[in-house]
């Protein structure tokens, strides 16, 4: 019996291996890669995630010089820009995530990678070569991937699912003085783009679209064809592009967030609630909630979790239901046009609606 079982080296994961071995817990963390690769995320750090990678040992300085102070949006012709309420942080997973986990190791974590896990269950979890896991309690910390067994349902991903989509830009002179210090939003209809820069100097752009607007363009190629002419601002970074590929998830049930929990089992990140990603909160969401999960078994055992995922519950629903309404107002351009202005000419709506999709690390 493992007291405490992790499933995910992702940052959901690894922040809580950092806190259960700081506290010398008995655990194990399984991650099912080898090698730390670089998830579709948008790459955003904000000032309060910053707050919790902190308080497990990582400072800003060593995610690399991508500052990031400014959010600039654009729909159509227009654009707008504001500060952020404090500086954030532009960075890609694979450093995050390698970061991280260098941090649990020297921490003292037991840390087993290329383990995959097939099916779980509230206290178990079944490996590829049909070996059973059984533990006191079960972090479940799998990102936007499901397992079967614990999956989050169907009916969240909704009429129309959001895919994600990301490719690299750059480097390049040129694409840094375009974008600058800036988190860029590219909104359009049924969907969005987010460009920031990375610690290597390539900018990451991540989109999220509903299905039916790809449906309607063809492939993934063909959207961004279509993009670009809808968009010069877009077009123009897009002709940064490196690399041919593109990553995709599909069906990311955004809005979506686990409302009860059951003795045991402490649902983290994306397993726990998937927040826009326009938000720029989701890796926060992550962190915090890895901090969070651990510190509550470290006090009350594995019979905190049901406790824990009530309060993690409760303290996602104003972000979560925030960001959700402006997603779907920036996926509407006649919308878009309409509120640009408003966020050009007064600011501080753009830092409060800022401050208001952030979570901490804290259980307050």
């Amino acid at each position: 019996m493992i007291p405490a079982l992790i499933l995910g080296g992702g940052p959901a994961g690894a922040s809580a291996a950092i806190r259960l071995a700081s506290a010398k817990a008995p655990h194990l963390l399984i991650e099912r890669t080898r090698e730390t690769g670089d998830a579709i995320c948008g790459g955003f750090l904000s000032w309060r995630t910053l707050e919790s990678l902190a308080t497990l040992g990582i400072e800003p300085e060593a995610l690399g010089p991508a500052r990031v102070a400014t959010v600039r949006l654009f729909s159509g012709d227009s654009v707008a820009e504001a500060r952020l309420p404090r500086p954030a942080h532009g960075v890609s997973r694979r450093h995050l995530d390698t970061l991280l986990l260098a941090r649990a190791a020297q921490a003292g974590a037991v840390i087993e990678r290329g383990v995959t896990v097939r099916e779980t269950t509230s206290r178990a979890a079944r490996l590829q070569d049909g070996t059973m896991l059984q533990a006191e309690a079960l972090f479940l910390a799998s990102g936007k991937h499901d397992v079967r067994g614990l999956a989050r349902p169907e009916a969240a991903r909704g009429a129309d699912p959001t895919l994600g989509l990301r490719l690299r830009l750059g480097p390049a002179p040129a694409l840094d003085r375009l974008i600058g210090d800036a988190i860029e939003l590219h909104l359009f209809d049924r969907g969005y783009a987010g460009i920031v820069l990375q610690e290597d100097g390539t900018a990451n752009l991540c989109m999220a679209v509903h299905r039916s607007r790809l449906t309607e363009a063809g492939d993934p190629e063909k959207l961004l064809a279509a993009l670009a002419a809808e968009s010069p601002q877009l077009a123009e970074r897009l002709g940064y592009r490196i690399g041919g590929g593109i990553d995709a998830i599909a069906n990311v049930p955004y809005g979506w967030r686990v409302r009860n929990g059951e003795a045991g089992l402490f649902r983290l990140g994306d397993q726990a609630g998937v927040i826009p990603s326009l938000a720029g909160e989701g890796m926060g969401i992550a962190i915090a909630s890895g901090i969070r999960a651990a510190d509550a078994y470290l006090v009350g055992g594995s019979a905190a979790a049901a406790p824990f995922q009530h309060r993690l519950a409760r303290d996602l629903a104003r972000p979560i239901g925030l960001a959700g309404w402006i997603r779907g107002a920036a996926e509407r351009p006649h919308i878009t046009q309409a509120l640009l202005p408003l966020a050009r000419n007064v600011p501080i709506l753009v830092d409060l609606i800022a401050r208001a999709t952030r979570i901490g690390h804290d259980r307050s």
